[in-house]
């Protein structure tokens, strides 16, 4: 299907008129409502003294709040963005930052053994096996052919926790969680040791960006396995999976790491290992010779031997608050797109080379050619930096960038906002043709025709693009013929005519199209 773009793009408005800040501020009083930290950064953006005071007023008596019903999810939440926003009220509260977050990640599974717990970790590899679990999701009775057939689907999963809680991959209870799913679900597991009898388990949070999900089980579990860090694995070191592969229950494959830094996710990199991996496999652990866990199984290749992937387990670590808080774990980004800057081989900072027109980023004043070098104090000398603080947060919290920009420094409070589901396409939506091709195709293009909209010459080529991939140069011109999506809105496809520079200046018509989500959107 084919979707319109807007006639105009957001500017950015001028707080020095009394009228547009008097809208602001009426615009900021209907987001203190149910969003009560972008208020704040709102506040902050308009520079008005006695708003700023009014809403971290505001935000101060919710965190007095959360903390009075010992809510430290949310308590941890309000207190990092009032710090971010240079509170100094914090003191009031009557606990400091680290007695706050302590109190939040007391109570998480997985993340800090007590004693009763160490009493379940294994000693043997028999007793790993024995800690993990089939995910079995029956779907009932699905009609083929005019005959009706089980409809189930089976995946592993592993204790972390003597209460009985559980990790797997998102994908194998997606049905579970989806809203647009219609039909009978039942979730179950079978310990490996009795792989008859189904027990009851339910979801408790999930991350369709990570794979990954937490469900409990009403039973004391045999073993449980302790997270490991697979910052400490190299590549060619020894590793093992554990799973049901093929309906195969408390199955062991041993293999190596083959590669560590695979982009297979939208957030981070992923482990690529040659353990044997099947379909049933996936949501197992996938553990080192010390019996850790250091990844878990999410993705095979059946076709190809040897080719499969898993989560890194420090993903796990940094998404099981959230996962325990309950419910959709959702994603943050600030609008924008751009790669790691290097000079030879070594990263030097996080290339803005794109801002999304009226988003977090554009509102904060961060500019196509800025690069970020501090979040919140912490160098950043990559994307994947950037991606790993990020991933310590969820939508509704303020954080301060630090960026440089033609030799100077600068700095800027960023609000994070829910990452959509498909970056390119929210993107698209909100720029024109001119700009959104930049982060989409890796193509800048400026207007050539005052007769027509579809006339444009090449202006940038992102180094790796779609783009500069598919052979076009700077300076070539291109004529829009159609813009195209798929259902989902995941994927764009684009008709053209250009006569490209390394053809020989040949009239060409031809078609490229791209994912529309990556890496890159930040």
């Amino acid at each position: 299907m084919s979707i319109k773009q807007p006639k105009e793009v957001f500017a950015l408005p001028d707080y020095t008129e009394d009228d547009v800040k008097e809208n602001e501020k009426k615009r900021i009083e209907q987001l203190s409502k149910d969003t009560p930290v972008q208020a704040l950064w709102r506040a902050v953006l308009l520079g008005d003294e006695e708003t700023v005071s009014r809403y971290e007023d505001n935000l101060i008596e919710l965190l007095k709040k959360a903390v009075a019903e010992e809510d430290y999810y949310t308590a941890s939440n309000y207190y990092g963005s009032l710090s971010a926003a240079g509170s100094k009220r914090l003191g009031e509260i009557g606990l400091n930052a680290r007695q706050i977050f302590s109190k939040f990640y007391a109570d998480i599974p997985g993340l800090l053994l007590d004693d009763e717990n160490k009493k379940l970790l294994p000693k043997t590899m028999a007793d790993c096996v024995n800690a993990t679990v089939t995910i079995w999701v029956d779907k009932g009775i699905k009609i083929q052919n005019g005959a009706g057939y089980a409809d189930r689907v089976i995946g592993s999963g592993f204790f972390i926790d003597r209460r009985g809680y559980i990790v797997t991959n998102h994908h194998v209870i997606s049905d579970l969680v989806d809203p647009k799913h219609e039909g009978y679900t039942r979730l179950f597991i079978k310990l490996a040791r009795d792989s008859e009898t189904r027990i009851p388990a339910k979801v408790i949070g999930y991350d369709s960006v990570l794979d990954l999900a937490l469900l409990k089980a009403e039973i004391d579990p045999p073993f449980i396995l302790a997270l490991g860090s697979s910052s400490d694995l190299s590549i060619g070191e020894k590793v093992s999976a554990i799973g049901t592969p093929l309906g195969l229950h408390g199955t062991i494959t041993s293999g190596i790491i083959s590669a560590v830094d695979r982009k297979l996710f939208t957030t981070g990199s992923v482990l690529q290992i040659d353990a044997a991996v099947n379909s049933g496999n996936s949501g197992g652990p996938c553990i080192d010779q010390q019996m850790r866990v250091q990844a878990i199984v999410f993705a095979g290749i059946l076709q190809y031997q040897g080719l499969n992937f898993a989560i890194p387990v420090e993903y796990l670590r940094q998404d099981l608050p959230f996962l325990y808080h309950g419910g959709k774990r959702s994603h943050t980004w600030i609008g924008a797109y751009g790669h790691t800057m290097r000079e030879g081989l070594t990263e030097t900072g996080l290339e803005v080379q794109y801002v999304m027109p009226g988003g977090v980023a554009n509102r904060s004043g961060l500019k196509k050619g800025d690069v970020i070098t501090f979040v919140n104090g912490k160098r950043i000398s990559s994307l994947e930096n950037l991606q790993d603080i990020f991933r310590n947060y969820v939508p509704e919290n303020i954080l301060k960038l630090e960026y440089s920009r033609d030799s100077e420094n600068y700095s800027a409070l960023v609000y994070l906002d829910e990452r959509p589901d498909q970056p390119g396409y929210e993107i698209y939506r909100s720029d024109l043709l001119t700009g959104s091709f930049i982060p989409i195709f890796g193509m800048g293009l400026s207007s050539s025709s005052t007769m027509s909209s579809r006339k444009f010459v090449i202006d940038e080529i992102i180094k790796g693009s779609v783009a500069d991939e598919s052979g076009f140069s700077v300076t070539d011109p291109v004529t829009i013929l159609e813009v195209r999506f798929n259902e989902d809105n995941s994927a764009i496809s684009v008709n053209l005519s250009t006569r490209k520079k390394k053809k020989g200046y040949l009239d060409i018509t031809m078609g490229i199209g791209t994912s529309l989500d990556s890496p890159y959107y930040f």
